[in-house]
């Protein structure tokens, strides 16, 4: 008997023994005067044991088998869910259509002596953002490097999450922080739901030109602006905004699914024995669906704001690397140091020499070029073309000209008759003549 079936016990006595009454029974037992009346009825009839709970010593009809337990704690100490927190346990249970509850596994594994690997620290109070209404209109992008895989070296998962739900929009693995990892997420989102309206981003330059921020006021005013990252200028062609979080709390919803995923995600890779980064691509659309039926929510609007991907517009030739060249001899253009040719249909494809061009370039399509508003497959040549000579026409007299001499009394050959040598004295002594007989003819006028 317990100390509380003693109290009442002996309260049950004084109301029999009429030294109480029942409703002061009742105050000091903190119970109704109809439980007071019950338990005294019961004391008379039965004597002292009616207090006692009749269940006590039973094993209820409910109880988990002790071959059941016993399981339950053989499964968690095994290799496979060994790091897997209480919580994910459940989860890895429901899958193989175990039901049970996460109390009832909590007190099953306590009792067995063994503690969740991963413990909730102490709570810190945050002013948090509201969420955005629809789905689509706001998505955190980030990546975090972390030991995915036991045995490999740390590689790097980016990641992209909707503000609004909560639930994981796209994932990809990759040795590196690098833009084809956030290209292919980028990739995965508009082909699995449309193109968002904006992305939340940190200030890696591969968002952020190193010169973001740093023009000076004489700069700003003549209108130079920072140029855009082969990122931002894909950004800018889906007609996506991209907004750049001054710290990483600012976008925190993306940050806490780090930590979910380094623990979560790492132990299914090892459950599933994903052994390499392929393979952990291949096993991630089945995690993105089981997590997203887990944790995601559901936004105050129904109606998502994913705006559809038109079918013209060609994502390879957007999500790559665009660089501009000029067009040298014979349709080819030099990129990276090595030369390649314009291509259609197997045959080169004629183009202007000193024309522009834009190359695209990425790991999926390769190197193409865009020409003319047209797309042409690119062949690489081992050297560079040589510049073609003028073609002269191939024409050769059938015999040697013989030079062709002028006659003797050929004008050429007539020595030119020279002018009569007038001298000083002879021209000044006709001017004094001249000038006497005008003298003379203007006297006889007077």
């Amino acid at each position: 008997m317990t100390q509380r079936e003693m109290t009442r016990l002996i309260v049950i006595h004084q109301t029999i023994d009429k030294v109480i009454t029942i409703r002061e029974a009742a105050e000091l037992l903190d119970l109704s005067e109809r439980q007071v009346i019950r338990l005294k009825k019961g004391v008379l009839e039965e004597g002292d044991a009616f207090i006692i709970h009749k269940n006590r010593g039973r094993k209820p009809k409910h109880a988990f088998s002790d071959e059941f337990k016993e399981t339950i704690v053989d499964l968690k100490k095994s290799e496979e869910y060994r790091d897997v927190n209480f919580s994910h346990f459940v989860d890895l249970l429901a899958e193989k259509g175990v039901e049970v509850s996460y109390s009832s596994v909590y007190r099953i594994l306590t009792e067995a002596g063994i503690s969740s690997p991963r413990k909730h620290r102490e709570h810190k109070a945050h002013r948090r953002r509201e969420r955005m209404p629809r789905k689509g209109m706001l998505v955190q992008i980030d990546a975090s490097k972390h030991d995915w895989i036991d045995g490999l070296p740390p590689f790097t998962l980016h990641g992209a999450i909707d503000d609004a739900t909560g639930e994981i929009l796209a994932l990809f693995f990759t040795q590196e922080e690098c833009m084809e990892g956030y290209f292919e997420i980028i990739r995965q989102i508009a082909s699995n739901y449309g193109v968002p309206l904006s992305l939340y981003s940190d200030r890696h330059t591969i968002f952020v030109s190193p010169n973001d921020g740093k023009l000076s006021i004489e700069e700003q005013l003549a209108g130079k602006t920072a140029n855009l990252t082969q990122f931002g200028r894909a950004m800018e062609e889906l007609g996506i905004n991209i907004i750049k979080a001054k710290s990483p709390q600012a976008k925190g919803r993306v940050e806490r699914l780090w930590n979910t995923l380094q623990d979560r995600l790492k132990a299914e890779l090892k459950i599933y024995g994903v052994d390499s980064i392929e393979a952990a691509n291949a096993f991630l659309p089945r995690f993105i669906e089981s997590y997203n039926k887990r944790f995601g929510v559901e936004p105050a609007d129904p109606q998502p704001a994913f705006r559809p991907l038109d079918p013209d517009v060609n994502l390879d030739y957007i999500l790559c690397i665009k660089e501009y060249r000029t067009i040298i001899e014979s349709s080819a253009f030099s990129y990276k140091g090595k030369y390649y040719q314009l291509v259609k249909d197997g045959k080169k494809a004629p183009a202007m020499p000193k024309a522009k061009l834009t190359v695209l370039f990425s790991p999926k399509i390769g190197v193409k070029a865009l020409y003319g508003g047209v797309v042409y497959d690119t062949l690489l040549l081992q050297d560079r073309p040589k510049k073609q000579a003028l073609e002269q026409p191939d024409h050769k007299p059938d015999k040697k000209r013989n030079p062709v001499k002028p006659a003797p009394d050929h004008p050429w050959k007539q020595q030119p008759q020279k002018r009569p040598r007038i001298s000083y004295e002879e021209s000044d002594r006709e001017i004094l003549e001249m000038l006497g007989q005008l003298f003379n003819s203007t006297r006889a006028w007077a």
